[in-house]
């Protein structure tokens, strides 16, 4: 019986600390979707793997980078993901703040960071984001993504 309540006072806890840095809600499955997708797309930048970074968009999707215009469509993202000849991506990591599924769309905030390089130079990158999502059949696509970054001070 006692460790039955250490158990739970631990899992608690351990809920409790999850809910105060992060603030997920809606369908879990559709989330847990989601958490999968933003690891990916992660993996995909790193590995420069541009087809699979542009099927996480949907046909309609949109960005909107850091000082340029509005960009729409798979062939117009990619372009915009491809980097130049020479620059590498070392790390990605998106770190969601909140999570908010509501039925067919979801939207989801935070912070990202990583560093590339170039020419054996190493450039840290840090931002801020916010993505709404789409479903599309079963699965989790970005229907907008806007990012810009955080200077150091």
């Amino acid at each position: 019986m006692l460790r039955l309540q250490i158990k739970s006072t631990l899992l608690l806890l351990l809920f409790s600390f999850s809910i105060n840095a992060q603030e997920y809600s809606g369908n879990g499955e559709d989330i847990n979707k989601i958490l999968v997708n933003i690891k990916a797309f992660s993996k995909a930048y790193v590995d420069a793997d541009y087809d699979k970074l542009t099927s996480f968009y949907s046909k309609d999707g949109k960005i909107f980078p850091e000082g340029a215009d509005i960009i729409v469509g798979h062939k117009a993202i990619k372009n915009k993901w491809v980097l130049p000849k020479g620059t590498i991506i070392l790390s990605h990591k998106v770190t969601p703040k909140e999570i908010k599924v509501i039925d067919d769309y979801a939207y989801d905030y935070g912070y990202y960071q990583g560093s590339s390089s170039r020419k054996k130079d190493v450039y840290p990158f840090k931002g801020k984001y916010v993505i709404v999502w789409k479903k599309v059949d079963d699965d989790w696509k970005i229907y907008l993504d806007i990012w810009n970054k955080i200077d150091d001070k």
